[in-house]
């Protein structure tokens, strides 16, 4: 289908009393389809109804265009009616004479006995025949609002646009009203347009959802597909597989905008100190055993002692946040899977590249593969036994949980998997999960394993749920786990704090390593702002005499590596492997400029500049191949002749990524 509605590098700015201005939308791209239903949702103060506005040419962007059938908005007209909130209706005037006024304006041309006939059904389309000769102060919100909708659509306008026409009724009129909106739209092939603040709503009525950041400068944050068919009931919109996705994925979005305006509201501009040019961070962490050194480098007094005086930790719940935190510049620094500077670096997020790089791999091992306890006891105890469960079982869906495309857990999980001969994009399910949510999602039956970080194997081994087939000990010993991710605007504006940052955290994973501090560093990371668990999960060495109690298979639990030879040197070998499994397996292309993308994200000179300064060049590291479980070797001399010849993965592409030049600004 062509496109309907266009909006083109739409800005909105307001001027302010007393001089200055405000703006309200930024960059906003938007193409509307004949016949498509879209929601705008968002925070008050985003510009939804801004846009809608400028949509129906009640109001005129500051920059960019509008068209309507290539035609550019200037004005309202009835080719684009607007329903509002309050019903707008003449008080002195009945249900057939408000809906009579439009027609009769609109329609002069028709004979009066056929814009009766108009006016007529639509009374009828909107059930309001028993009232249609009462005036609006005699009828109830809902019968108002349909008054509204009758209005608007019996003058046949090309775009319906309604501003929250729902938000002040009741849920049982609501309810009625949406659906019978639902069946207006689709009998007729109405194109709508509507700002709305209910989730369920936006789920039951769109096509297509549109979340506006928060403000000034809100922009489209993401649009999301409704895949649900039509047509749509309630009940049945509520049964289906998607319906729960698609509302947990508004809510995220809201939640995390949110959270950004309170991050935003209490960030203040780079304070320079002690010669490093900012000492105020915000550092992003997910809350997993891993992020030891971070909690440890806070506690013990690491950051300060290295002059970064005002380090705030921010918790994210899972990796998406991390990854929302980079992509909004809002975290200056973030322990990240150490998948996910390339990830982001190649275009990974909404296939815009975004440079970051990585200066620390912070931790090593300490992941697992899980799998439901009932497995076990079927006898399922090596990957050939789960492959011979897979084949036995066709008809049903196995799902398995990882916690970002991204991450070392995918990565490992579908190596694993695709050399037993199982194909993870085929042979089953895999879903992004948040860590914590693991657990509870193999107890309550909607997974059947997953692969993570600690301490959720040896939480779910230690309460009987699940065992750990495979660690990572047993795929790639010794293999990166999380890293230390920033911007690479961000590296090349602040080198000196950049530097003075992974002094402290490798001093903080050096005193992470002393046994002599084992139970205190257990302790802090199972406080209540960090992983806030029972220390009882926290383990930082072998925790096989706790909670192994399995006659197979026996497994060395993968413990955390925190510091040590060739731990927290950042390796271009390990991330051009992490290269190819992302190309392996559809989520980026690899890049022609591969040794270029090398360069910019892995900055070894930053680590070794802190190593030296601290006086730790005695740890050594031996750059070298990569041995896997499986008898394969890597090595960085043909990556590409080394994706062909692997046997299970996609159609994979090799393309030149093109980056933004490395700049010394900051952005905003």
């Amino acid at each position: 289908m062509s496109i309907f509605v266009a909006v083109d590098q739409v800005d909105k700015v307001f001027p302010l009393t007393g001089g200055g201005e405000y703006v309200a939308l930024k960059g906003i791209d938007l193409h509307i389809k004949k016949g498509e239903f879209i929601s705008f949702i968002g925070h008050s103060g985003c510009g939804k109804s801004t846009l809608l506005n400028m949509i129906a040419g009640l109001d005129l962007p500051s920059d960019g265009i509008v068209t309507l059938e290539g035609q550019k908005v200037k004005q309202p007209g009835p080719d684009k009616m607007v329903v509002f909130q309050n019903y707008s209706l003449l008080p002195w005037r009945t249900v057939r004479q408000n809906i009579a006024l439009a027609v009769d304006s609109v329609m002069k041309d028709l004979p009066a006995s056929d814009r009766k006939a108009i006016v007529e059904r639509h009374i009828d389309m909107v059930g309001l025949r028993p009232h249609a000769d009462k005036q609006p102060t005699m009828l109830s919100g809902g019968q108002k609002q349909r008054v509204a909708i009758a209005r608007a659509l019996a003058i046949r306008p090309k775009l319906l646009l309604l501003d929250e026409p729902f938000g002040a009724l009741d849920a049982l009129t609501r309810g009625n009203l949406q659906e019978q909106l639902m069946q207006i739209c689709e009998e007729n092939q109405v194109t709508a347009v509507m700002v709305t603040h209910d989730v369920d709503e936006a789920v039951l009525l769109s096509d297509r959802i549109v979340m506006l950041t928060n403000g000034p400068g809100s922009k489209i944050g993401q649009i999301l597909e409704v895949d649900i068919p039509r047509p749509r009931k309630r009940m049945e919109v509520v049964e289906h597989p998607s319906y729960y996705s698609l509302r947990s994925e508004i809510i995220y979005f809201l939640n995390q905008q949110k959270r950004i305006k309170k991050i935003r509201a209490r960030k203040t501009t780079a304070i320079a100190r002690h010669g490093l040019e900012k000492v105020n961070l915000d550092i992003g962490f997910v809350p997993l055993t891993a992020c030891a050194p971070l909690a440890v480098a806070k506690e013990k007094g690491f950051f300060q002692k290295h002059g970064l005086d005002e380090v705030n930790l921010v918790r994210e719940t899972s990796w998406r946040g991390i990854m929302d935190g980079m992509v909004g510049s809002y975290l200056d620094a973030a322990q990240m899977p150490s998948g996910m500077p390339l990830w982001l670096t190649l275009g990974g997020y909404q296939d815009r590249p975004l440079p970051i790089v990585t200066a620390m791999t912070m931790t090593r091992n300490g992941n697992g593969i899980t799998l439901d306890k009932r497995f076990y006891d079927q006898g399922v105890h090596t990957l050939a036994d789960f492959k011979k469960m897979l084949l036995a079982s066709p008809e049903r869906q196995h799902r398995m949980g990882l916690v970002h495309p991204s991450s070392m857990h995918n990565l490992l999980l579908r190596y694993w998997l695709a050399s037993g001969g199982i194909d993870p994009d085929h042979d089953l399910s895999l879903q992004s999960i948040p860590p914590a949510q693991m657990v509870v999602d193999l107890q309550g039956g909607t997974i059947d394993g997953f692969c993570v970080g600690e301490p959720w194997n040896t939480r779910a081994a230690m309460q009987g749920i699940g065992f750990t087939v495979a660690t990572d000990l047993e795929i790639w010993p010794g293999h990166p786990g999380k890293v230390l991710g920033v911007r690479e605007d961000w590296a090349n504006a602040y080198p000196n704090t950049h530097i003075a940052l992974v002094k402290a955290l490798l001093e903080a994973s050096q005193y992470c390593t002393d046994p002599a501090n084992e139970q205190e560093v257990r302790q802090i990371v199972a406080q209540r702002e960090y992983v806030n668990t029972d220390i009882a999960y926290i383990h930082l060495g072998n925790p096989n005499e706790v909670f192994c109690s399995l006659d197979q298979p026996m497994r060395e639990f993968a413990h955390h590596l925190f510091f040590g030879d060739g731990v927290n040197r950042p390796s271009r070998t390990e991330h051009l492997w992490h290269m190819t499994q992302l190309a392996r397996w559809g989520h980026t292309p690899f890049p022609r400029n591969w040794v270029e993308i090398m360069e910019r994200v892995c900055r070894v000179n930053v680590f070794s500049t802190a190593a030296r300064e601290l006086g730790v060049l005695d740890v050594k590291y031996t750059s070298g191949a990569i041995a896997m479980f499986d008898g394969t070797t890597f090595t960085a001399d043909d990556p590409i002749g080394y994706l062909n010849n692997l046997k299970i993965k996609r159609d994979f592409s090799i393309a030149e990524v093109v980056l933004d030049s490395p700049r010394l600004s900051v952005a905003a």
